[in-house]
């Protein structure tokens, strides 16, 4: 039997249908304007005028959610993190690490490759840290700092399984090349992060994605580019955006828009285990994070990832900058299944995983399928 979802406005990801159809089991088997529909014997048809459907979001930048994180390495609760993330749309997800010791990012990968093994929800890893710069650790914890290994980066991509697919680092410290052509080597993309990289040093770099654009990072100025400006100026580099309103003012989310364009941008949400949860105190990598507003900060100050929902970041992302619903498509998901070679992921066409979103008139999604199965069932 598949499920038929008729008179919709269908984002692809490659084209936009005003008045169509989709037909899916665990793979999209048509999607079409309704003038081509033509019935099967087993389709189960809901009729579904003036909603919105879209691929499911890609977020490959998330520490935890729900109470749960990453980092805690207990493979029963990132099973329902991950699942806990389908009920804002997301149908693929990177779990994040982040700067700590050795043995609890060996705990990480191990916990996550366990989950990865029945949960296709997650399509890979991202490593943020320990591979960065004191100056720009942000909220990571300096104590665990380190120049780029690669013997370590290794053991900790065969520990998930060879589920590394992302690695944050800082581009300027030692060791850096050796990285960085292990990464190629592996399938892993260097990402500059967290670095207080000149735009000198960057442009003999590998890096071709910057975590958090403008955040934790050397910001550009007139007589140095920094990270930043280097991001800004290099077509070749995808750059992360959270687009919560408060890591980046909305003016500067427009900025990186037009200057960067809807194809070179990814929307995450850095999410740490607050988000979902009441506001007060919580935790991040042993340290207090104190929510209020909206905004996750350590004792310092220092925000310390988010809270933000992945389809918040969607619909800001349109309003902050005035995109069209097709360009956030991509920034949500098109763009990061290209990047990362999720060959059945990021559009809605025949043949791709049957990860989709609905909307309703307000943009408010009122159903996820992953797979083809409803993640409210």
């Amino acid at each position: 039997m598949s499920i038929v979802l008729k008179h919709v406005k269908i984002y692809t990801g490659d084209r936009v249908i005003n008045d169509g159809y989709i037909r899916f089991s665990e793979k999209v088997e048509a999607v079409d304007p309704m003038s081509e529909y033509v019935a099967l014997p087993d389709d189960e048809i809901h009729y579904l005028r003036d909603k919105v459907v879209t691929p499911g979001f890609i977020d490959v930048h998330t520490h935890g959610g729900y109470g749960f994180d990453t980092m805690d390495g207990n493979p029963d609760e990132i099973d329902q993190m991950v699942n806990s993330m389908a009920k804002e749309g997301v149908t693929s997800v990177f779990p994040t690490t982040m700067t700590q010791s050795v043995a609890n990012i060996d705990k990480s990968m191990q916990a996550i490759n366990e989950v990865a093994q029945h949960n296709r929800l997650i399509q890979g890893i991202h490593l943020e840290g320990p591979f960065i710069a004191a100056m720009f650790k942000g909220a990571q914890p300096e104590e665990y700092i380190q120049d780029p290994n690669v013997d370590l980066l290794a053991n900790w991509d065969e520990l998930s399984g060879d589920r590394v697919r992302l690695i944050t680092y800082a581009p300027e410290d030692p060791g850096a090349k050796e990285f960085e052509a292990w990464c190629l080597a592996h399938n892993v993309v260097p990402s500059v992060g967290h670095s207080n990289a000149t735009r000198e040093q960057l442009l003999d770099s590998k890096a071709s994605h910057a975590t958090h654009l403008y955040n934790a990072q050397r910001e550009f100025k007139h007589r140095e580019p920094g990270v930043t400006g280097h991001v800004m100026l290099e077509d070749n580099i995808y750059a992360e955006l959270i687009c919560d309103g408060f890591h980046i003012v909305p003016d500067m989310i427009k900025l990186a828009y037009e200057q960067k364009g809807p194809k070179k941008i990814e929307l995450v949400t850095d999410s740490m285990r607050a988000k979902g949860m009441p506001e007060g105190i919580s935790e991040l990598g042993g340290q207090k994070v104190i929510v209020k507003d909206k905004q996750a900060r350590l004792e310092s100050g220092n925000l310390a990832g988010s809270v933000l929902r992945f389809d918040d970041a969607f619909r800001n992302i349109m309003d902050f900058t005035g995109c069209s619903m097709e360009e956030a498509v991509w920034m949500s998901s098109t763009n990061q299944a290209t990047e990362f070679n999720l060959v059945d992921k990021g559009q809605l066409e025949v043949g791709f995983d049957a990860d989709l979103n609905i909307f309703d008139n307000q943009m408010q999604i009122v159903d996820t399928y992953s797979y083809g199965k409803s993640v409210n069932d």
